[in-house]
């Protein structure tokens, strides 16, 4: 009987304490925000995304494929789109269509990088509703490959810079923008500036790069926009899983051909996913946003000590994005075989998309993937791949101006760092900076996020002016 009173009381404190912490675990205190409006030439920058739109910036991997001509057309059309910034601001050429423009500031502290890339992903204009490079405007709607991904951000930072040298203002540090033609395709361009900064001993204080953005019913039990600063992202690996045998005629096949090797190997990956990790990015947003959803959610977040292991079974069966923010994905996207219906192929071969947890590496979920097939038959090959990227601060100056700038250009939403599960140009940064921020300067609903790499990207006038205000609001901050 006292053993019973005992593991009685025991779950009284226990859930005493889950309730006490799930009390507790209120909202922080608001981001302070800028509370003027900003006026700029809301019609010519419109004007200037659209013309920046018109050049079928496409990168390929074949660069053949690839035209050159418009690449340098929109290069060459920038003096006359943003004509103060060239007055004022220092303009070089790297290699690997990478341009770098610095803007001198009054002092010599460390300077901020504002960056986007001008490439754009192949379009299959066929399955266009509009034209992908007219930059058509109707109804208050530009239509166009990249308004999205990231003419908007290159047009938003140079018309930022363009309105603020007109009112004579200059920044209290240096600020570079960092434009790289080749993201979308891992081009060179952006690492060939951070060797720029490097060997000129050039010390930075702020990157801000493309990433997440103002978007609402992504976090579970809140309802309010949420504005999303990635402070690190996911590393990629793709995998080849290769197996081989004597091949022959289709009428007499042993128990397993190559495909089946594969297949089995395929359900055991996806049936045994990588460990959950709750990383600092994931941990934050969590802290930050589980404080503002509904009681059940706040219990879970305000208590992953107990409930962690409730959300990675969760992930495991769901999938989804809250599964990718907790551990390494793995994405099986390509398969071959033989050629003929009735030939059993001398090799087969798969292919996975793997978008590594900050925990994780290329190396140890190689070493994951090949325990969990336990095939010596199968060999696995890395086709290309990037570890995750290093982890950025969030309790300093730098975050809290990005902080700043968000919440004053989307009053009333709630800003939280988090991980961005895509990859983008400014990995590269971190090995010269711990203050690197992903932020793509948009409000954007689920279907305008799905339209990016997809058909009828586009972009509401609205959103492409809220591009420019925060820019202004960083950049006053700079």
């Amino acid at each position: 009987m006292i053993a019973l009173y005992i593991i009685l009381a025991l779950i009284v404190v226990f859930l005493a304490v889950i309730l006490i912490r799930t009390a507790i675990f209120k909202p922080k205190a608001e981001v302070e925000i800028f509370k003027n409006e900003e006026t700029f030439d809301t019609d010519k920058s419109i004007e200037n995304l659209r013309t920046l739109v018109r050049f079928k910036t496409v990168s390929y991997r074949d660069s053949e494929k690839e035209s050159n001509e418009e690449f340098e057309g929109l290069i060459s059309a920038l003096p006359a789109l943003y004509p103060k910034v060239f007055e004022v601001c220092e303009f070089r050429k790297l290699a690997d269509r990478a341009l770098l423009f610095r803007w001198s500031g009054k002092e010599k502290g460390k300077p901020t990088v504002l960056m986007a890339h001008y490439d754009v992903v192949p379009v299959n204009e066929e399955m266009w509703q509009k034209p992908p490079f007219e930059a058509i405007l109707e109804d208050g709607v530009i239509w166009g490959r990249g308004t999205l991904d990231t003419k908007v951000t290159m047009n938003g930072i140079l018309s930022a810079a363009e309105h603020l040298i007109a009112q004579g203002f200059t920044p209290e540090n240096d600020i570079y923008f960092a434009f790289s033609g080749g993201e979308e395709i891992n081009g060179k361009g952006a690492a060939n500036i951070v060797d720029f900064f490097e060997e000129n001993n050039i010390e930075l204080g702020l990157v801000v790069d493309e990433g997440g953005a103002v978007v609402e019913n992504v976090f579970p039990g809140v309802k309010a926009p949420c504005g999303l600063i990635g402070i690190a992202e996911k590393g990629m690996v793709d995998v080849k899983y290769t197996t081989k045998s004597a091949g022959g005629h289709a009428s007499a096949p042993k128990p397993h051909t190559p495909v089946g090797v594969l297949s089995k190997a395929c359900t055991k990956i996806e049936n045994n996913p990588f460990k959950c990790h709750i990383t600092k990015p994931v941990k934050e947003m969590f802290d930050t946003l589980g404080r503002h959803s509904t009681f059940l959610y706040r219990m879970i977040f305000a208590n992953l000590w107990v409930f962690s292991s409730v959300l990675a079974l969760l992930g495991k069966i769901q999938g989804g994005e809250m599964n990718a923010l907790l551990r390494t994905t793995v994405a099986f996207t390509q398969m071959k075989g033989s050629d003929a219906a009735n030939v059993i192929p001398p090799d087969a071969f798969m292919v996975s998309n793997i978008r590594l947890n900050p925990a994780d590496t290329i190396d140890s979920a190689l070493a994951h993937l090949k325990k969990t097939i336990n095939d010596d038959s199968i060999e696995l090959s890395v086709i290309s791949g990037m570890n995750p990227s290093r982890i950025s601060q969030s309790n300093c100056e730098a975050y809290d101006k990005v902080a700043k700038a968000v919440a004053s250009t989307w009053k009333g939403c709630l800003v939280s760092p988090y991980l961005m599960v895509q990859c983008s140009d400014s990995r590269h940064y971190g090995r010269i900076s711990d203050k690197v921020y992903r932020f793509s300067a948009m409000d954007l609903t689920s279907e305008e996020r799905a339209t990016i790499h997809g058909n009828n990207e586009r972009i509401r006038v609205e959103c492409a002016n809220k591009a420019v205000e925060f820019y202004i609001r960083l950049i006053k901050q700079c």
